[in-house]
């Protein structure tokens, strides 16, 4: 085996879930191979470094020995070594400021009835209202509430 894809070697040793998955990141440029950016079917060499950016981490690894089909997770470490520094590890464990939006809820999110009785009540108070056709109940918090059109009476 002299050869192997980029993606397929990806896919291979776990570095990606699948194939299209590994492709799609080396044609997005999230994967360099020796520092360069790289198609998805480059060829990879035994020794060559391949640096992988996931979120705000670049973890490295270098090929120790070539692969094609997907291995198992434990045989990983005969085929890749991580090699990603310290510094960028460190970075996970970096606290993220939580961001708290104050601010009316939107009436999208009550449920169909409580929307109904305060868009009514928006428009016009009291038992008449031209908008509504028909005699129909409205159930709202254990109560019958009775709509009555103008012309119903």
């Amino acid at each position: 085996m002299d050869d192997i894809r980029l993606d397929k070697y990806l896919w291979a040793v776990r570095v990606f879930k699948t194939r299209s998955d590994a492709a799609d990141a080396v044609r997005n440029n999230k994967v360099t191979v020796n520092g360069a950016y790289a198609k998805p079917s480059r060829e990879v060499k035994i020794g060559d470094v391949i640096a992988v950016r996931r979120m705000q981490v670049t973890y490295s690894y270098k090929v120790l020995d070539l692969v094609s089909s997907r291995q198992p997770a434990k045989n990983v470490s005969l085929y890749c070594l991580n090699v990603t520094p310290q510094e960028e590890l460190d970075k996970l464990n970096v606290p993220r400021e939580t961001v708290f939006v104050f601010g009316a809820i939107s009436t999208a999110k009550l449920p169909k009835t409580t929307r109904f009785l305060r868009n009514t009540q928006k428009r016009k108070t009291g038992p008449f209202r031209a908008s509504t056709k028909a005699r129909f109940p409205v159930s709202y918090a254990g109560r019958h509430l009775f709509l009555f059109s103008a012309t119903s009476c």
